[in-house]
């Protein structure tokens, strides 16, 4: 579904990325491990078209997405949540999700100025779909609440949310359970689960925590200094003595 080919990312003279290669199949959860400058962000960055490499490419579905403007990425079926939340925090947890609809959305500037025909008509379409996504995530009760008077794991579903309803192919998610307790991780790797098994997305995550990657990951690759180190199963990762030495640490040798 999505391939990385000799992608290098340099700012200046330091290099960021350097020549990695890897695949991600359609219908997994693929993880991105490392220790912090390890590349990780900054490889869902070109992705999203954030960053440009340097050189290299990366194919989604048979298109190189480093020859497309950035806003025409998520057409082709690619969302994503970020590390810190992005949400309009004058805005309700409703509308914050609706603004994910806006690449389905068929009508026109007079329509929308008006509300009237095509955009009524529309606009009930979406709002029955982010209705069934809150229902999805368990967030019925903050529905109509302003997103600066939510707690924190719950504007991490929202921010998951609003990717949800663009109805995705594969999402990119970065740290998704950074800043949580341990009850607020758990709903939330639940709910990446659920997404794979019932929504039927794949998922291409970051993450520190190394329970939860190990615990849902189909696959893991290993960044280090940007580049490749390592990639395979969860069990090959725990037992690959390059990663354990540079990011795992030797009490993962022992299976702790």
């Amino acid at each position: 579904m999505l391939e990385f080919i000799d992608v290098t990312l340099r700012f200046g003279g330091q290099i960021s990325l350097h020549e990695i290669n890897l695949q991600v199949p359609e219908g997994t959860i693929y993880s991105i491990i490392g220790p912090n400058g390890a590349g990780k962000t900054s490889l869902l960055n070109c992705v999203n078209g954030f960053y440009k490499p340097s050189s290299g490419k990366i194919i989604f579905e048979g298109e190189n997405l480093l020859t497309m403007p950035p806003h025409n990425i998520p057409r082709l079926g690619i969302a994503r949540t970020f590390q810190k939340v992005e949400l309009f925090k004058n805005l309700r947890v409703i509308d914050n999700m609706l603004l994910g609809c806006h690449l389905q959305m068929g009508y026109g500037l007079g329509a929308a100025a008006f509300f009237w025909g095509k955009a009524i008509r529309e606009e009930l379409v979406f709002r029955r779909y982010v209705e069934e996504v809150i229902d999805f995530l368990e967030i019925e009760q903050w529905r109509n609440h302003f997103v600066d008077k939510v707690p924190f794991g719950i504007l991490k579903r929202v921010e998951l949310g609003r990717a949800l309803v663009m109805n995705p192919k594969v999402i990119l998610m970065d740290e998704p359970t950074s800043g949580m307790n341990a009850e607020e991780t758990e709903d939330f790797v639940r709910f990446i689960i659920d997404i794979y098994e019932e929504l039927d997305k794949s998922i291409l995550l970051v993450e520190h925590d190394m329970d939860v990657v190990m615990e849902i990951s189909h696959r893991i690759c290993v960044l280090d200094y940007g580049r490749k180190i390592a990639e395979g199963s969860p069990v090959e990762i725990q037992n690959d003595a390059e990663v354990i030495n540079a990011y795992l640490g030797s009490n993962q040798k022992d299976g702790n």
